[in-house]
């Protein structure tokens, strides 16, 4: 598949992640570190040059990817496009349960266990088959260069579809918070 450039990132830091509880489809706000990962992203993409002549502001709808495209319009001056193929995976029965809860609720089958196989044997949860076809069609869709605010598992299935792997392929596809992965011309950087 041939894209335009991108630049991906995911949403800043939110209370939930730093209680260590799942989210899935619900929300929680961005904590002050988050605030500050989203401002400076926002200065970051800004410096790279990103106009709204050359570039679309594409986010999750959910309220952690919105609150960090904010800052980020205001410094580029793109206007927000939401779209709900970049939300992050639906997590079932564990959304909102801390992590400690989880293991205690349903425990590991093997340890170590990878993120892959944790997310995997999520109760009631979305497929990664569902995920991996949402996140391809919304890909397949860009007209134009693009800076995409999603999530940390949505991320992980955009830039492994970038990278032209497949899903097998999840696992080499490092995560990241406050960072921006920028792709352009067959090669790959992170900008921190």
């Amino acid at each position: 598949m041939s894209l335009p450039e991108l630049y991906i990132l995911r949403h800043g830091e939110t209370e939930a992640n730093a209680e260590g509880r799942m989210q899935g489809g619900i929300d929680s706000p961005l904590t002050e570190k988050g605030l500050a990962q989203a401002d400076k992203m926002a200065q970051l993409l800004a410096d790279c040059g990103v106009s709204p002549t050359r570039f679309d502001l594409i986010s999750s709808p959910q309220g952690r990817a919105m609150q960090t495209a904010s800052p980020i319009s205001k410094a580029t001056g793109c206007p927000i496009t939401e779209d709900a193929r970049i939300a992050e995976i639906g997590m079932g029965l564990w959304a909102g349960l801390l992590l400690s809860e989880i293991a205690t609720r349903w425990p590991a089958p093997v340890t170590p266990e990878s993120s892959l196989q944790f997310y995997a044997r999520a109760p009631e949860a979305e497929s990664f088959d569902s995920l991996w076809a949402r996140t391809s069609d919304f890909l397949s869709g860009l007209q134009r260069p693009a800076v995409i605010i999603t999530h940390g598992f949505t991320s992980r299935f955009l830039r492994t579809q970038v990278r032209g792997r497949g899903m097998d392929r999840l696992s080499e596809v490092p995560d990241g918070q406050g960072v921006i992965f920028h792709f352009h011309a067959g090669k790959e950087r992170v900008i921190k």
